[in-house]
């Protein structure tokens, strides 16, 4: 996240794109915000590059490489893209905003289109566990995460690249706090213990992940409604809900674990 390229902070123009042919189309009307590698900004844009990038390198489609080469390894059979499968379709959540005491319902079953490699992939917890294990690593089935992604590759994924300034990250909080960039994943010192983690939020739902890899301890959170908190009520906000969760796990609960 240090190539350059505009945020996910603007809306697309006229609408989202579908095909890569309009990305395409766009990108002399986009702008370069600072000189690469020169500073941290997160960037949508840039995942939906590093998808086109894979389908270029492999010929697959985006979605076909990650199915066969990830999650079928991984045995995550309840998780696709885009629009659910009919034999999953009950199981999915709706999704709300929630905002001036009144609720909205978010887009059912969206697809994302050509931004399907940035947020168009949809997994239930347990399987979401599955993906977590195999981000900390296990001496029994490293055979099969080798197959995936070496562990050498893995760790160096987690290796800081640039560091992340005061309200770089939204919603800072925690103790003796130090936020840097990896190769996609965040990389965050707090209350004494390093973590590796990633967030993201779209159309109403809102998730992310947290592992400390010296115990192989993680927790993964996910809302299925955005609240925003406003003058008359700041009870209701999602974020703080979520900060809050986040800080009392950091400063009461992972430290229960002992270092491995």
């Amino acid at each position: 996240m240090q190539h350059g390229l505009w945020g996910g902070d603007k809306d697309w123009q006229p609408h989202e794109p579908t095909e890569w042919s309009q990305i395409v189309a766009i990108l002399p009307y986009t702008e370069i915000l600072f000189k690469p590698g020169s500073k941290f900004s997160y960037s949508n844009p840039g995942i939906i590059f590093l998808g086109r990038i894979i389908e270029t390198l492999t010929g697959d489609d985006y979605e076909v490489y990650v199915d066969k080469n990830i999650l079928k390894p991984l045995e995550m059979t309840r998780t696709y893209f885009d629009r659910a499968p009919y034999h999953l379709l009950k199981y999915l959540s709706h999704s709300y905003y929630l905002n001036e005491g009144k609720l909205k319902p978010a887009r059912f079953d969206v697809d994302t289109g050509i931004t399907v490699s940035n947020g168009g992939l949809n997994a239930p917890l347990p399987d979401m566990v599955k993906y977590i294990n195999f981000l900390m690593g296990d001496p029994k089935r490293q055979d099969t995460y080798d197959q995936i992604l070496k562990r050498a590759s893995l760790n160096e994924m987690f290796q800081p690249q640039l560091s992340i300034e005061q309200g770089g990250v939204p919603e800072q909080s925690g103790q003796n706090r130090k936020d840097s960039i990896g190769l996609t994943f965040f990389l965050e010192e707090n209350s004494g213990m390093r973590f590796i983690g990633h967030s993201g939020s779209q159309n109403g739902f809102m998730s992310h992940f947290y592992i400390r890899p010296e115990s192989r301890t993680a927790y993964l959170i996910a809302f299925n409604t955005t609240a925003t908190a406003n003058e008359k009520d700041q009870t209701r906000d999602t974020r703080r809900l979520d900060r809050e969760i986040k800080d009392y796990l950091f400063q009461k609960i992972f430290m229960i674990f002992p270092v491995k």
